[in-house]
């Protein structure tokens, strides 16, 4: 069965390579694809070696317009 982009923003946290006082340093990125996509759309994006899992976190619906995301875009938020 294919998957679909949907018209959905999930936020995925990312545990990078990178040491803040001995821990990794985190990001948050926003992926408009069901939650099913959203993991592998932020791991594509992001250096080989990096970990990803969907955030506890929800956007209300302002915040989702807000991003103005096309289906299948991700973008890191922590920047």
């Amino acid at each position: 069965m294919a998957q679909s982009f949907g018209d959905e923003i999930q936020l995925v946290e990312v545990t990078t390579d990178d040491l803040v006082r001995g821990e990794p340093k985190k990001q948050l990125w926003a992926a408009a694809a069901g939650s099913e996509l959203a993991v592998a759309l932020v791991l594509a994006a992001v250096p080989e070696g990096w970990a990803a899992a969907l955030s506890d976190v929800q956007l209300e619906p302002e915040e989702t317009a807000e991003l103005k995301m096309q289906p299948g875009e991700v973008r890191e938020l922590t920047k």
